[in-house]
């Protein structure tokens, strides 16, 4: 399975699980969307453009992002 697979549809109100890799995610459970990690906001898989394949986690967008690196990298 893949970011491209499309047997979401059949699940359109539960959360997917995915695996986050580099530049690409696998789905290891169908479903229509994952929670953001920062705002705990719906992102629908088609939508999902910025994850972190380390820690694992999902972000609605490049803020979201920015907010968790810095929270894990603070200023000296």
């Amino acid at each position: 399975m893949n970011a491209f697979d499309r047997n979401s549809a059949s699940k359109p109100n539960e959360p997917a699980v995915l695996h986050y890799g580099d530049g690409e995610y696998a789905v290891l459970k169908a479903g229509a969307f994952v929670l953001c990690a920062v705002t705990g906001a719906k992102i629908p898989l088609e939508a999902l453009r910025y994850w972190d394949p380390i820690n694992q986690e999902a972000f609605a967008g490049p803020q979201q992002a920015l907010t968790r690196w810095q929270d894990r990298n603070p200023k000296p």
